[in-house]
């Protein structure tokens, strides 16, 4: 789905849910349709509020929920960092995590639909979503690793 697309179904979303379209709700939907980073709460309010600086904690709380309740969003949880992470993209998706700077990303290019078939034909479930989480160090994080440890060690 593309990322204009999910913010038309983020907002329709919200709309049919009885919930109204703020100018707070529109912009916390366009972060996490338009980002890459699998922002928390708190991240996307501090993105907001110099543009709404009326905008609470609490309003992209609400926001959140009613979006992830609607299947619209993904909490992905904690990242190492004792904080949900959120992911615009429901689609099925491979995420890396690094647990040492708690760096969320997409791994692209790998296409997970055949193992979500496989894992729907040999449960007999009907799958609503899934989640793969790989947790590692990522690339810059095992150079600083790699750079601290003493030669010779």
């Amino acid at each position: 789905m593309q990322r204009s697309d999910r913010l038309k179904a983020m907002l329709e979303g919200l709309r049919a849910s009885g919930l109204r379209l703020t100018p707070q709700r529109v912009a916390i939907c366009e972060v996490l349709a338009t980002s890459r980073s699998h922002p928390t709460a708190y991240d996307i309010y501090r993105r907001l509020r110099r543009r709404f600086p009326t905008i609470s904690l609490a309003t992209v709380y609400k926001t959140l929920d009613a979006l992830v309740r609607l299947g619209l969003v993904s909490a992905l949880g904690d990242a190492g960092d004792g904080m949900v992470h959120y992911d615009g993209d429901t689609t099925p998706h491979i995420n890396l995590v690094c647990l040492s700077c708690h760096r969320v990303q997409d791994l692209e290019g790998v296409d997970v639909r055949m193992l979500h078939q496989r894992v729907a034909a040999r449960s007999g479930y009907a799958l609503h979503g899934a989640r793969l989480v790989y947790y590692g160090l990522c690339p810059d994080c095992q150079r600083k690793t790699e750079a601290s440890i003493p030669e010779g060690a």
